[in-house]
């Protein structure tokens, strides 16, 4: 018998009523809410593809249970912001074109925002740790460096959203 979920995504209280409450928060994401920016990456919480905000902290969600979630608040990177009001972050990517394949970027991007939602000056010492949860093969992490400064000076300068 489905048993259903209750929690927040980007915003807005959802409900989803599933058969397993061992199927995983990516799942849910992606295939019953339509959020495809999480993306399914190693499959064993190593990569950092699969990064959401819960509660307002990075965690990774590939394997993490649905159950465990419930009554939670989730942000994926369709909760950043919009192409109309884009976050701080998304602009500094785009400006300093901080990814090639992409397909990291979203966990990346989600990383970056846990990090500076609680420091708006880290040092490159702090991004790299923030980030050290995330892989990127195309190798560009200096471009993505320089943008998550970047967007911290925007933030401290007012661009915040």
């Amino acid at each position: 018998m489905p048993k259903d979920f209750d929690f927040s995504v980007n915003g807005r209280s959802v409900s989803v009523s599933l058969d397993s409450e061992e199927t995983p928060l990516l799942d849910v994401l992606r295939n019953e809410l339509g959020l495809v920016g999480t993306r399914f990456g190693c499959g064993l919480e190593q990569c950092g593809c699969c990064m959401v905000l819960i509660d307002g902290a990075p965690e990774k969600c590939c394997t993490k249970p649905v159950w465990s979630i419930a009554g939670k608040t989730i942000t994926t990177v369709e909760g950043l912001g919009s192409a109309e009001h884009p976050h701080p972050l998304q602009t500094a990517f785009l400006d300093e074109q901080a990814g090639q394949c992409g397909y990291c970027l979203a966990g990346i991007l989600i990383s970056a925002k846990a990090l500076l939602d609680r420091n708006q000056a880290p040092t490159r010492a702090e991004i790299a740790q923030a980030l050290d949860g995330n892989i990127c093969r195309c190798g560009s992490h200096n471009r993505i460096m320089r943008a998550v400064e970047k967007a911290a000076a925007a933030m401290r300068a007012g661009a915040d959203r």
